[in-house]
């Protein structure tokens, strides 16, 4: 089997995005060849403790990559790919920890998992180059001082568009609201509650975070209002479909604008000016790590900048790591979809956790506009 991350894109997953098949009929698929599996963990498990087991997302790891780990330090690697953080998280509770030593959670899900008490404190003595990062990136709001994770890659949401067909080009959220009568079913939305939501309470002139209910509703009523015209809430299919010019326009993840621009010259991706969300993931290691050495020497690795560098121009993400990107050619540094420049960067948040009765909130409005 090829390496995965040199897999066409409409062959390849999206970050966030990872065979919605269903386990029954995925059943006994393994890909560990590949550098990544279908997670297949079951209470209680037991795992070679001479061997580091990761949990992370599709594509962010390759052959060339664990190669390189194991000559350099004699650890065997298997990793396990989950699809979204939730799922990740309902099965290492559900496992009783599952036996990894590394899982890469999003930034929110590390503040979840640190109140659960699932995750180790980092000795940051040894790991001297979490000094690489860059200052933005040194002390999180969902885990201050990184005293328990390590960031690994970031990026932001807004619009992949066709240059030849989207004229003029759009500057913010509001142009699907603008323009709905001319890209009528020619565009998607994600289909994540709090982008979605989060992308319209901030074009209103709110935080993606907002608990305030009267402009949470006010979100959903501008959402209804472009409902009509929306192709559909779509987080990965939308790749394929603006290949072929089917539709014009996409919300999505900045790694993924990057990847289908170099397919396409005629797409580029726009950073929406009244702001929008940073992720960033991360590398943690959890309490129950069976393989703690292990798991020190793999964040150690991860750091290196020359390591850094190399995985960024095979696997097409954002790294946070100064000295790593001072590694990478000029026409890297200078990709906006990756890095963009700081004054928009001011105007990113990061999606927090909320309420559980303003997420109930949330929840609600969003059965109703991705429902019929």
């Amino acid at each position: 089997m090829p390496d995965n991350s040199y897999l066409p894109l409409r062959k390849r997953p999206n970050r966030r995005q990872f065979l919605k098949t269903s386990a029954a009929a995925l059943s006994g698929l393994a890909l560990s060849s590949c550098g990544w599996r279908l997670a297949q963990v079951r209470p209680n498990q037991s795992r070679d403790s001479d061997k580091l087991y990761i949990y992370t997302w599709a594509g962010y790891t390759d052959d060339a990559l664990l190669e390189e780990f194991t000559a350099r330090t004699g650890v065997e690697v298997v990793v396990d790919v989950f699809s979204d953080n939730e799922s990740m998280l309902a099965r290492i509770q559900a496992s009783g920890g599952g036996g990894y030593s590394i899982i890469y959670p999003s930034d929110y899900m590390v503040e979840k998992m640190i109140n659960l008490d699932l995750l180790q404190e980092l000795d940051r003595a040894r790991l001297p180059d979490l000094d690489n990062l860059f200052p933005r990136f040194q002390d999180p709001s969902y885990d201050p001082g990184n005293r328990h994770s390590v960031p690994i890659s970031w990026g932001t949401s807004g619009f992949v568009y066709n240059k030849s067909k989207v004229q003029p080009a759009p500057q913010d959220w509001s142009y699907v609201w603008q323009y709905k009568e001319e890209l009528e079913r020619q565009f998607t939305l994600v289909n994540d509650v709090r982008e979605v939501m989060g992308a319209t309470l901030r074009m209103l002139g709110y935080s993606y975070n907002s608990t305030d209910p009267e402009a949470i509703e006010q979100a959903y009523e501008k959402l209804l209002e472009l409902k009509p015209a929306i192709a559909s809430f779509d987080s990965d299919s939308w790749r394929p479909r603006v290949l072929r010019g089917s539709l014009s326009l996409a919300m999505c993840y900045s790694s993924d604008a990057n990847e289908v621009m170099k397919e396409d010259p005629t797409l580029d991706y726009v950073l929406p000016a009244s702001g929008s969300s940073l992720w960033t993931d991360t590398l943690v290691i959890p309490k129950f790590a069976p393989n703690p050495e292990a798991a020190y020497q793999w964040i150690d690795f991860m750091l290196q900048p020359e390591i850094t560098a190399e995985i960024v121009k095979r696997l097409s993400f954002a790294t946070p790591n100064k000295e790593a990107y001072k590694l990478l050619p000029p026409e890297i540094q200078q990709n906006n979809a990756l890095f963009p420049p700081e004054s928009a960067l001011a105007r990113t948040e990061t999606i927090s956790p909320l309420p559980p009765d303003i997420l109930e909130l949330y929840d609600k409005y969003w059965t109703r506009l991705s429902s019929g």
